[in-house]
């Protein structure tokens, strides 16, 4: 096989990816409007490694695609109705957000989002705490500091990746809500997913777009590693 053959192969299979994503996608949220938890506990598991794959051929950077990948990990511990799942879970969603806070790098973020990130997490917290299980307050706190950060920094990408982290903000906050018993929208479960996989492909888009930061990581990263 010759070196100019790899990367045509590669390419054949982004759209192949991206529709099997938008399938499984589909098939997991009908699956949850219509109660059928089967195709819940099918449809899951296969988001990100799709949607992960999808990146690798688009020639995406490794820190999304471990982003990704650990967010199965996540997923796929969710799944168990288990508190030691759920942390664990917890733990490997908190492992991906620290890819993509490595990903951005250190580039100035807007001061006013920052501050509205900060009021709107610190509020949060303040009313949820109380609902939480004794146990689980340090742990989701932590995590949605975390979360936080990585929400605000998104914006250093662009309208995608800024709306893609919070997206990802409010997916969680529905999750945290539902540990503190508050009162939930009907069919809580499809809008978690439903905001967690647009917040998980457009933070994709946002890295993949040309013209994103992305393509000036991709040179020095490439430049480094000679």
């Amino acid at each position: 096989m010759s070196a100019g053959t790899a990367p045509d192969r590669r390419e054949r299979l982004v759209r192949p990816l991206f529709i099997a994503f938008l399938v499984a996608s589909a098939v997991d949220l009908l699956g949850l409007l219509a109660d059928v938890q089967v195709a819940h506990l099918v449809a899951k598991p296969l988001l990100m490694p799709l949607l992960a794959g999808y990146a690798a051929a688009r020639r995406g950077p490794r820190l999304l695609i471990a982003a990704l990948l650990f967010g199965w990990g996540g997923d796929t511990f969710l799944l168990a109705d288990a508190d030691a799942a759920f942390l664990i879970g917890m733990g490997s969603f908190a492992a991906g957000h620290v890819c993509y806070l490595w990903f951005f790098g250190r580039a100035r973020g807007s001061v006013p989002a920052g501050l509205v990130y900060a009021a709107v997490l610190t509020t949060f917290i303040i009313l949820i705490w109380p609902g939480l299980p004794a146990e689980m307050r340090i742990p989701i706190a932590g995590y949605s500091l975390l979360l936080t950060a990585m929400a605000y920094r998104a914006g250093t990408l662009g309208p995608y990746a800024a709306t893609g982290g919070a997206l990802f903000l409010l997916s969680d906050a529905l999750i945290a809500t539902g540990i503190a018993d508050w009162p939930q929208l009907p069919e809580p479960d499809f809008w978690v997913m439903l905001t967690y996989i647009a917040a998980q492909f457009l933070l994709t888009v946002g890295v993949l777009a040309p013209g994103s930061k992305w393509a000036g990581v991709a040179r020095r990263w490439t430049s480094a590693r000679r």
